[in-house]
């Protein structure tokens, strides 16, 4: 009879938390990778977010009435693959990467400044770090996988104990037994094994553990025998398997669970035997008991989720709630939420109950590395469950030291002073990063400053929020046809990657053009409108154009490089070109190959810098016509170079893979180097933040367009931060303005023009509204400052070249006092068409600085002289409108999962900026806003809803389907299986099939593009309604299987 003893846990109930408990505000991510995304000790929470190489941190339980703030690390240059806290020490987290690197973290106590550095950086590995555990008896090992390659190591000497024998493909999970004797791996040859580090580093056993390649994760039971395994057959099931190590031929136990594209994440708990199967992007977790003395895999229970789940951790067993019968509690990893899941059995909560809370292993470890390395099995002590028993000792680790407390700790960074100025920047506290694209810091994170000119209420905001740049909500806009030239033929679109493919200044364009001779198309900017089909005069270059620029002291000459290795330099009558130009001012010859690309010097008259095929830098002095400066070392194409702000040194980007500085007047030799993009597709360089910083944008060596940062005064140390952006065959022109500190990057052939605010310090990139045309632009360059329209509170002008016209984009900013102007946008710009310099001064090592120029134009005032208005009513609380709901709009909120799965994380409206706007005149502003916009959604798709409810339980009622779990389905869901088939076009089941026409079908029904809330949510039930058939067909046929035969 003990063979069908009842299982303890045959009751547990599994629901997840109230609202009030979940984890909200947060950007999770959705790395493709094969950790779980998500780890917690008993005290912190750490999760993947969607900034690239950060993570989020925050505490597991609440500190008394006020609601958990995430706080943000930012611990890698790339994505983060895996994390893992220390079994003995709460506060050690160790995290791998893409970038090869697994790094160990000192985390401080909630509320205090996280760390910039790392304790202890293991590495770098050959490929990107997979998968990574702690020892679970051991302090300082760690088993990683990166690639096929698996490692043991002693954290604390920084090197590997030993290197498991090569797999055959990529190990898609590392695990330790619970004694910590041996290491179970899963990999992409379908093969698990088993490894006893200590012995010997080949595979003791192995076997084939499931027919397809596709992501398989593994989990240790309490017993050092066992082992569950997860993944997929060869019909793309989902399937679980219990492995004995003793019996290895074949599996003790299997289940198939349904078809469907997510991985099962397995969350065992190896005290209870409760096994959670999370799948990633669902809504469902599966709870499974782990029974050896049968052995079973016996369903205990499920839970439906509300949001889709991205990752999955199991909380510690010391932090359960033991009184409250909690046996198990996972945590959810949403796009926007961590919600706890708690999973209870049903028994009088005023007394420990042993037989569900037996002793646990404790936090103190059982020997030392190399104590274990010699053969040591000594197990970590086991402590008591019943809160009778605690406290209990605590460990930390001394892998990395304690971090010692900031010397001024004591006021807080959110609460502003009572006579702050609204007008000062904005300092955020130090890795709290929000912006969807903040990259990861590799030097110190300090706190930044945007230079956003707030109120207090915004400054209160933004505290908890992260730093945001005041351009986030900028606008590009084309303007009026009546400024366009159009009419343009004979365009020529083959320029070399080096050069932005024509140029401008506030006069004139230059345009290259495809006809033989090199010619060149002058256009005034003042006589906008359809060209003549006649042939419009030209510059005769006599070579093929490989770059042009336009001297910025003189609007009237232009520098044009050849094929021929020439420089010509022309100069355009004041009028505009009347008739063909053959002889040029002046020619410049010296370089041997190809000239690249030509850049005027930004303070010096008649200076010009030239780049070549023969890997040489030369400085010319137009005056004298003859070279006057060379420099070397380049090993390979020069990709791009930039004069520095005060014109004292030359930066480049180079295909050899390296970035230098020089300093031209003080030899031909880099004054510094430092390590450039990976790929060799193409770079650009130029000098960010007041000459402290260098922007290269590039690619990596999976050809995706990226953009690094460099301090300039310690490019060795390598980028301080690397932003990926896409993946794209053209190099990014990066355009910056140094008032605003914005750089736009696009590329020739694109259609979006990417928009960042650059800050020196952490979070570096900070990303605004990016502008997106219908075609593709063949050129997009940045116009001077003078040329925007400051009244429109436009801060950048630019003009895009297409096939057949040229357009300008204007980028606004909306702001409600326009009247008034925003000095907090337009600081006193340089003087950049008069020169301070001559070229025999700069020559002979003479410096200067630019005059500066107010933009302000006469009769407006600087909004932060603006006079404050009186607010006329001041908005009500968020709680009044809470209380005034109704219960039909309380009923309402069930639907707030369907609202959800729109995904729209973009920023509410650009009103939500309202720089420039009395305090409580904003915060009126912003709830309105919030009001209005939920009211609206929410009531249109809550109708919506009912309605198509309403109509598919009638249809349903009418025309049922035969067989009683169908007819069951039909009526739950109030959609019959032939109409949900009709709505997604679908007339054979097919879970692939299903799931593209239900994506492309939600698309195209969005209300952006003309649908409506109803089609979408007739979408999503027919979807729900045949996902449930294929669950029971499946159902079905596996009872089928087990009738047996007559």
């Amino acid at each position: 009879m003990n063979r069908f003893k009842v299982s303890k846990f045959r009751h547990t109930v599994a629901r997840p938390s109230r609202r009030e408990a979940w984890i909200n505000g947060i950007r999770a991510g959705a790395t493709p990778s094969c950790g779980n995304h998500i780890k917690s000790s008993c005290s912190l929470i750490a999760f993947n977010s969607d900034c690239p190489g950060v993570l989020g941190i925050v505490p597991l339980d609440s500190q008394g009435e006020d609601k958990r703030q995430v706080a943000y690390l930012g611990c890698h240059s790339e994505l983060v693959t895996d994390l893992d806290f220390s079994p003995f020490d709460d506060f050690l987290l160790a995290t791998g990467s893409t970038d090869r690197m697994v790094k160990l973290w000192r985390l401080p106590d909630p509320g205090q400044a996280l760390p910039s550095v790392p304790g202890l950086v293991l590495g770098p590995e050959e490929l990107p770090v997979e998968v990574l555990q702690f020892h679970p008896t051991v302090d300082g090992i760690l088993v990683t996988a990166a690639g096929s390659a698996v490692k043991v190591w002693d954290a604390a000497k920084q090197q590997p104990l030993t290197e498991l024998a090569a797999h055959g493909d990529l190990v898609q999970s590392a695990v330790w037994s619970r004694d910590g004797a041996l290491v179970g791996t899963a990999c992409k040859d379908k093969q698990l094994r088993i490894f006893d580090p200590r012995a010997k580093p080949e595979a003791s056993q192995s076997i084939q553990a499931h027919t397809n390649s596709k992501d398989s994760r593994l989990a240790w039971t309490g017993s050092q025998e066992h082992l569950v395994s997860t993944g997929f057959n060869q019909m793309r099931d989902r399937e679980v398997k219990l492995w004995d190590t003793r019996l290895f031929s074949s599996a003790l136990a299997s289940l198939t669970l349904d078809t469907s594209s997510g991985s099962l994440m397995p969350l065992l708990d190896p005290d209870s035997g409760l096994l959670v199967l999370a799948g990633k992007g669902e809504s469902q977790l599966y709870c499974y008991e782990v029974a050896l003395q049968q052995p079973a895999l016996s369903p205990v229970t499920q839970c439906i989720l509300e949001n889709v789940l991205r990752g999955a951790a199991l909380v510690p067993r010391r932090a359960l709630t033991v009184m409250g019968c909690e046996v198990l509690r996972v945590l959810q990893l949403s796009d926007a939420a961590i919600v706890p899941i708690s999973h209870h059995v049903p028994r009088k909560t005023v007394e420990f109950h042993e037989d569900l809370f037996p002793d646990t292993a404790g936090c103190i470890p059982a020997s030392s590395p190399y104590t274990w390395w010699t053969g040591s099995n000594q197990q970590v002590q086991k402590i008591s469950l019943n809160p009778a028993c605690r406290p209990h000792p605590s460990f930390t680790s001394c892998l990395v030291p304690l971090m010692e407390p900031p010397p001024d700790t004591t006021q807080p960074v959110d609460t502003p002073e009572a006579n702050t100025d609204p007008s000062e920047g904005f300092s955020s506290p130090p890795s709290l990063l929000t912006s969807p694209s903040t990259p990861s810091s590799l030097g110190a994170s300090l706190s930044s400053t945007s230079g956003i000119g707030t109120s207090p209420s915004q400054k209160s905001l933004q505290s908890l929020l992260g730093p945001s740049s005041k351009f986030r909500h900028a606008q590009g806009i084309v303007l009026h046809r009546d400024s366009h030239i159009t009419n343009l033929k004979g365009l020529n679109l083959t320029t070399p990657g080096e050069s932005d493919g024509f140029c401008a200044n506030r006069l004139r364009v230059a345009v290259p053009l495809l006809s033989s001779g090199g010619q060149v198309a002058v256009l005034e900017l003042q006589k906008p409108g359809r060209l003549p089909d006649a042939a419009l005069p030209t510059l005769q270059n006599g070579a093929a154009v490989t770059d042009l620029a336009w001297d910025p002291f003189d609007p009237h000459r232009l520098a044009v490089a050849g094929e021929d290795a020439r420089i010509r330099l022309w100069r355009v009558p004041p009028g505009g070109l009347k008739d063909v130009l053959t002889m040029p001012e002046a020619v410049l010859t010296g370089h041997t190959e190809k000239i690249y690309s030509l850049r005027f010097h930004p303070l010096a008259a008649n200076v010009l810098a030239s780049s070549s095929y023969d890997l040489t830098i030369r400085i010319w002095d137009l005056q004298a016509g003859a070279e006057q400066l060379r420099l070397q070392g380049h090993q390979d194409q020069i990709f791009g170079l930039a004069w520095s702000p005060d014109g004292q040194q030359l930066a480049t980007v180079c295909k050899d893979g390296c970035v230098r500085v020089y300093e031209p007047r003080g030899g031909p030799e880099p004054l510094q180097e430092g390590p450039g993009p990976e790929g060799v597709r193409g770079a650009r360089i130029v000098w960010v933040c007041d000459r402290r910083c260098l922007l290269v944008s590039g690619f990596d060596s999976r050809s995706e367009r990226q953009l690094l940062l460099y301090m300039a005064d310690a490019l060795a140390s390598g980028p301080s931060a690397v932003l990926g952006l896409d993946v794209a065959p053209s190099t990014l022109l990066p355009s910056y303005d140094p008032d605003t500190s914005l750089v736009l990057l696009t590329g020739k052939g694109d259609t979006r023009v990417f928009l960042y605010e650059l800050l020196p310090e952490a979070p570096f990139f900070l990303e605004c509204n990016s502008f997106t045309s219908p075609d593709p632009h063949k050129g997009f360059i940045l116009l001077p400052k003078t040329e925007c329209d400051v009244r429109e509170v436009e801060f950048a002008r630019c003009l895009r070249l297409r096939q057949t016209s040229l357009e300008p984009v204007a980028f606004r900013l909306p702001r409600v006092r326009k009247e008034f102007f925003q000095d907090d946008v337009f600081p006193d710009t340089a003087v950049s068409w008069e020169p301070v310099l001559s070229a025999e001064a700069w020559l002979g090592g003479a410096n200067g600085q630019p005059q500066l120029l107010s933009l302000q134009p006469p009769g407006m005032t600087p909004v932060s002289q603006a006079p404050r208005e009186a607010p006329t009513r001041r908005a009500p609380s968020s709680m009044q409108y809470l209380e005034e709901k109704s219960d039909q709009q309380k009923k309402e909120e069930l639907l707030n999962a369907m609202v959800a799965k729109l995904g729209n994380r973009e920023d509410p409206l650009p009103q939500d900026s309202f720089e420039g706007v009395d305090e409580d005149e904003w915060a009126k502003y912003l709830a309105q806003i919030i009001v209005m916009g939920a009211q609206v959604v929410g009531r249109a798709f809550a109708r919506a809803l009912r309605q198509e409810f309403a109509a598919s339980r009638a249809a349903a009622d009418a025309r049922g389907r035969a067989g009683h779990q169908s007819a069951a389905a039909s009526n739950l869901s109030g959609l019959s299986l032939q109409e949900a088939q009709q709505i997604l076009n679908i007339s054979k089941l097919s879970a692939e099939e299903i799931q593209k026409n239900y994506e492309h079908l939600f698309k195209v029904n969005d209300k952006s593009v003309g649908g409506s809330f109803y089609l979408q949510s007739k979408v999503v039930r027919a979807k729900e309604r045949l996902d449930e058939e294929l669950r029971i067909q499946a159902q079905e046929d596996r009872e089928k299987g087990q009738m047996p035969k007559t």
